[in-house]
């Protein structure tokens, strides 16, 4: 069997939190019944499709760069970090058995990867990279929500809406945000 490793990124375009790299392997001869990109799924979708695709996957891993990370190193140079922390974190694959490299859009964030544009509504390993780094970082938003709740991150995730734009105006930026942003300039 042939392996394939897939990687997606969430939350580079977020005002707060990390940007958040998924990274899933399977089987090149693998499919599982309702995988498709995570933005094209509801959330309660998305976490329904969560432990099966942990269960499919030959071996998967979350790597992240900080909102400090992004601000301070640009978000090229976060995703590559984040991309890196995937990659070195894969707990139980050896990587020198995978015969491909997938990333989803047009730039290699990874360095040798083939690029694929809609990736992660073609490829499954990509969209399972996308349903792992979307629910990982979601969960992780609504956590943030409890220690700041008057930024409503369960509800937006930390990127630019109405409200979340309206809270940093009434309370300014908290410790997640990414200040480098033109939001806090």
């Amino acid at each position: 069997m042939r392996f394939i490793a897939g990687f997606d990124e969430v939350g580079k375009g977020a005002l707060a939190g990390p940007l958040t790299i998924g990274l899933a392997v399977i089987g090149d001869d693998e499919a599982l019944d309702g995988l498709r990109d995570s933005k094209r799924m509801s959330a309660k979708k998305r976490e329904a499709m969560f432990e099966p695709i942990q269960n499919w996957v030959v071996d998967w891993a979350i790597g992240q760069a900080s909102n400090v990370e992004c601000d301070e190193l640009g978000m090229e140079a976060a995703q590559r970090l984040a991309t890196t922390r995937a990659w070195d974190g894969l707990p139980t694959f050896r990587q020198d058995m995978i015969a491909e490299v997938l990333v989803d859009g047009p730039w290699d964030f990874f360095g040798g990867a083939t690029c694929v544009v809609g990736g992660d509504d073609k490829v499954q390993a990509i969209s399972a990279a996308s349903v792992l780094a979307k629910v990982t970082r979601d969960r992780l938003m609504v956590d943030y929500a409890e220690v700041y709740p008057e930024y409503g991150f369960e509800r937006h995730k930390g990127y630019g809406s109405p409200q979340h734009l309206a809270a940093i105006d009434a309370h300014g930026a908290c410790s997640i945000h990414r200040i480098s942003w033109s939001t806090f300039q």
